[in-house]
């Protein structure tokens, strides 16, 4: 019994501690770090878009008082966030798939100071990056493993017309016999 309550009470520690560790990356004092809605930005090489970075980040305010003022304005920052990338390129120039970070950050930076004041923005904590290509490969028939695929038909025979031979003009023969039987009378 006494093993099982302590295996508890670790566990508890450990979920409410796991967090902080999970985080990774910097970041200001407790109360200071704003969580930033993901930011999708196109990639792209000489006018030719390459896919998406996905970002998800978080700002540090000088401040808790800061924080909240950041939070009240967190729209207006996502807002201009977004036409920030989407004006002007944020890829390295010897590799565009890769997000050149120091520059995203001085421009997000500016932007955010722009909108809510530059004493209450310190910084931007980049938390993870993946870039999405818009075309992953020239074809998807290698993405599927091969006992995943669905089987292959079998292909259809060609269906003939049946033919229809001059003696076989009688009755039931329908109007595809009657078209091939030449007329008789004196009407023509």
């Amino acid at each position: 019994m006494r093993r099982a309550f302590i295996m508890l009470l670790f566990f508890a520690v450990s979920a409410v501690t796991w967090p902080a560790f999970g985080a990774g990356t910097g970041g200001g004092a407790p109360g200071t770090n704003v969580e930033m809605p993901f930011l999708i930005a196109p990639m792209s090489q000489d006018g030719k878009l390459l896919g998406y970075s996905y970002i998800l980040s978080k700002m540090v305010a000088s401040s808790q008082s800061a924080a909240i003022a950041i939070r009240d304005k967190l729209a207006f920052i996502q807002d201009a966030f977004v036409r920030d990338v989407n004006a002007h390129p944020i890829g390295e120039s010897n590799n565009p798939r890769t997000v050149d970070n120091t520059l995203l950050n001085d421009r997000l930076v500016a932007d955010a100071r722009r909108i809510v004041g530059d004493d209450k923005v310190v910084a931007m904590v980049f938390i993870d990056i993946k870039f999405a290509p818009l075309h992953p490969g020239d074809t998807t028939l290698n993405l599927v493993p091969p006992s995943e695929r669905a089987p292959d038909l079998p292909e259809k025979p060609t269906p003939t017309l049946p033919t229809v031979g001059a003696g076989s003009a009688g009755a039931g023969a329908g109007p595809t016999a009657a078209a091939t039987t030449p007329p008789t009378g004196s009407n023509h």
